[in-house]
């Protein structure tokens, strides 16, 4: 056997050319005239005209993404009652007694940034580290007789 004596086994078929004579001439199925008869025709989806009616809302609105401030990192919050439930007379405050307390948990296996706000009471004396504290809530600390380190 040589390759010149080599034949395919099933026969190459061409598909069907429309419109070249034969079964399917003239119109080759198409009907007559208009967008749907032309080669290459594609009629535009209707959700793209919807969408393309809404306005268009650009800058901090609704439509801006977590990209415009992605890196800022929001702080956990934790309120005065739960420090005074929680916390003895004289021990201190930090993210790192806050979550051996399990007041806070991590984010993404980093403790995270804590900001005391001052709804509730505190009449125990504790001192502040680590955290940032809001106006009512420094005072309330001061009043106690707690101490706030930056």
């Amino acid at each position: 056997m040589q390759l010149n004596n080599l034949q395919p086994k099933t026969k190459n078929r061409r598909e069907k050319r429309v419109a070249r004579g034969g079964k399917r001439g003239k119109t080759a199925g198409r009907g007559t005239k208009g967008q749907k008869a032309r080669a290459g025709h594609r009629i535009r989806p209707e959700a793209r005209d919807i969408i393309k009616k809404l306005p268009k809302l650009r800058g901090h609105g609704k439509n801006r993404a977590r990209t415009v401030h992605d890196s800022r990192v929001k702080p956990v919050v934790i309120n005065l009652r739960a420090l005074e439930s929680r916390f003895e007379g004289g021990e201190t405050v930090s993210p790192e007694t806050l979550l051996s307390k399990g007041m806070i948990s991590r984010r993404g296996g980093k403790i995270p940034t804590v900001k005391i706000l001052g709804a509730g009471e505190l009449s125990k004396k504790l001192m502040v580290t680590g955290c940032t504290l809001s106006g009512s809530a420094r005072v309330a600390f001061e009043k106690a007789g707690g101490s706030v380190a930056a």
